[in-house]
Parts: C-alpha cells; sequence; structure tokens
C-alpha cells in the first residue's frame, strides 16, 4: 500500500485545519455558532438547462450585484463563497516562502488556514485591547507583506475598525501592496462598507457574501469587488464556470427589489432580537461583559466559558467556544437567532447551574 505521507507537501502535512461550525461536534435543537441567517427561505426552485456551462447567468449575476452595490459589474467577480475569494487572492499575489499576508487576530481564521496551505508566511499583529488596529506595527512590519486582510465588522468580535484608521492603512500602504477587507457582515451597518472609497484607492479590495444576512449559506456565493486591473488578475486563476447554475439564478432572485427589501426587514428582526438577548445577558451573574456589535452575533465574557458552553449542550444548545483565541479567554460567540430562539435560549440561561 502506498505511503501518502512520503508524497504530501510538507507544509500540508503540518497544517491545522479550520474546524468550521459544522465540524465541530455537538448535537443541538438551537444552533447558534455559525452566524447563519436563522430565516428559511420559502422559495421553492426548479432548473432548466443543466446541461449547459453557465456562463450568459454568471454575467447576469454581476449584473445583479452591481446594481445592489452601485459600482460597475466590471469590477466584481463571483466565488464560491468569500473563502475562496480570500484563497484566490493569496494564490494570485503572493510568492511561496517569499510573501507575506497580513492579519489581525483575533479574527476569521481561514486567512491564516489559506496561507498555510499556499506556503506563504503570515504576519500576525495583535488587535489593541480595545479590538482596533495596531497601526504602528503595522507599518513596522509591513515588509514583504502583498496582502493585508482585515475583516470590517470583525468576526469573532463583531467590533469595527475606525474609519479613520482605514484611511490612514490606505494612505500608508498605497504601492506597497493590496488592502482587502472583508465585509461578510456589512449589511448589519451598511453605513459603515467602505465601497466608496475603492475611486480613491487602487490598491483597496472589498470581500462579500451572500451567506449571512442574505440567509444563503448553503450556496456558497461571495464576490470581490476591486479595480479592473486586480480583477482582470483573478481571472487568470479562477476555475471556468465557478458557480454553478442553482447557485447563480438563487442569487440573482435573492438580489431582485422586492427580496432586498425582505432582506432590510429580516436585519431589522435580528438587531430586535439582538436588543433583547443582551438585555437578558446583563442580568445573568455569570456574564462579565457582552462587546459591543455590530454583526448578526455577539461576544460574551463569562467568568467560566467552559461551563457555560458544556451546560448549553446538554440542552441541545450549540454556540462557538472562543476560549482558545488569543484576548478571548472565557468568550463565546453567540449568533443571534429568531425571536422564539432568542426566548428559548434566554430561559436556558436562567437555568443551567453555574458556580
Amino acid at each position: 500500500m502506498i505511503d501518502i505521507h512520503k508524497l504530501v507537501r510538507k507544509n500540508i502535512k503540518k497544517l491545522i485545519p479550520y474546524q468550521s461550525a459544522r465540524r465541530i461536534k455537538g448535537n443541538g435543537d438551537i444552533w447558534l455558532n455559525a452566524n447563519e441567517s436563522p430565516f428559511e427561505q420559502q422559495k421553492n426552485f426548479f432548473f432548466n438547462n443543466l446541461n449547459r456551462y453557465p456562463d450568459k447567468e454568471y454575467k447576469l449575476l454581476l449584473k445583479s450585484y452591481s446594481n445592489y452595490t452601485k459600482i460597475s459589474y466590471k469590477n466584481i467577480i463571483a466565488t464560491r463563497g468569500s473563502d475562496e475569494a480570500i484563497e484566490l487572492l493569496i494564490k494570485a499575489f503572493c510568492e511561496p516562502k517569499k510573501d507575506s499576508i497580513m492579519i489581525f487576530p483575533p479574527t476569521y481564521d481561514m486567512y491564516q488556514v489559506y496561507a498555510n496551505i499556499l506556503n506563504v508566511k503570515v504576519i500576525s499583529i495583535l488587535q489593541l485591547k480595545n479590538f482596533q488596529i495596531d497601526l504602528k506595527n503595522l507599518k513596522k512590519f509591513i515588509k514583504n507583506t502583498k496582502l493585508i486582510y482585515l475583516c470590517n465588522p470583525n468576526n469573532p468580535t463583531g467590533t469595527l475598525i475606525n474609519h479613520k484608521d482605514i484611511i490612514e492603512i490606505l494612505k500608508f500602504t498605497k504601492n506597497k501592496c493590496l488592502v482587502v477587507i472583508d465585509e461578510a457582515y456589512i449589511e448589519f451597518c451598511f453605513k459603515n462598507t467602505v465601497v466608496d472609497l475603492m475611486c480613491k484607492f487602487d490598491h483597496l479590495i472589498i470581500l462579500r457574501t451572500l451567506s449571512k444576512a442574505f440567509g444563503l449559506a448553503s450556496i456558497r456565493c461571495g464576490f470581490i469587488l476591486a479595480h479592473i486591473e486586480v480583477i482582470n488578475i483573478i481571472k487568470k486563476i479562477i476555475a471556468p464556470y465557478p458557480l454553478s447554475t442553482p447557485t447563480l439564478q438563487i442569487a440573482r432572485f435573492f438580489l431582485s427589489k422586492n427580496n432586498l427589501i425582505l432582506l432590510k426587514n429580516n436585519i431589522l428582526e435580528l438587531k430586535k432580537n439582538k436588543k433583547i438577548l443582551i438585555q437578558e445577558l446583563k442580568k445573568l451573574f455569570y456574564v462579565k461583559k457582552i462587546f459591543s456589535s455590530s454583526t448578526n452575533f455577539i461576544l460574551v465574557f463569562f467568568h467560566s466559558s467552559k461551563q457555560v458552553f458544556s451546560q448549553l449542550l446538554k440542552y441541545k444548545v450549540v454556540t462557538r467556544d472562543q476560549n482558545f483565541k488569543i484576548l478571548l479567554q472565557n468568550c463565546i460567540r453567540i449568533s443571534v437567532g429568531t425571536y422564539k430562539e432568542c426566548i428559548n435560549l434566554i430561559n436556558i440561561f436562567k437555568i443551567i447551574k453555574i458556580k
């Protein structure tokens, strides 16, 4: 039998894979660990022409998203979720073992995972205690950096980066590297998007997804918004026909005018649910702090997150333990669910036994 370990790349042998919310063990009735929308889509679809490659449908999706973002479809590429966008950018711009990406933990893990897979160095600069970017060290360690990844609002903290800091970073990095701002959760705080800065800074790249506010996590559809020269580079390496006909048609349907109204209503409802959840959590003696959140999830600092996490699992409530992450000891990330889910969660919090 072949010894596969003799053939695999050395960096892949050592790689610690990303543990997605669904890969982490846990049986539950209330799933609050993946930052998904809790609202199920009611539309049923039937697809035609599945024997044809969906080139035309792909172009139509770009135009639909162009109408939504108010930027030219020529500055947009649709990808298999924003995760693929993260990978494509590293593939396109970073020389293995030579170039680096820069990240600011605690943040989304896939920036580092893809860099590790592609054998690209990672410069990690801890966020400040208020979860803002350490500009001083950013400037100090930028040498050989090709891509700076900023998650805004940030996952898993839910916090926003100061707008003036984003401007300062863009000014400092001009002609040095590309700045990638991941706006996966921007629909929950849309006034904070930096799309308007694209016309001023041609090295700014924005990532988007339909997985969160749009409630389409299962179709795996994301977008890269960038200067035309960046788009043309990504076109060289992206797979032909990257999205399936079902994905393209569903995505276009939910970008229609009527569904954008539904999107806004769902966001308003989630914000109301989040407010109720925060108010009730503040009453619990074992909650030390609830961090400010501009997203569909909250980060909660407990006296003992291990006890809380295990007690919630006993009641089949699945949350996301952040205790292992730097700066987030004793923290749990909780996605905001439906009103019913939030009330059930609050009632469970009141009866669980925490020492």
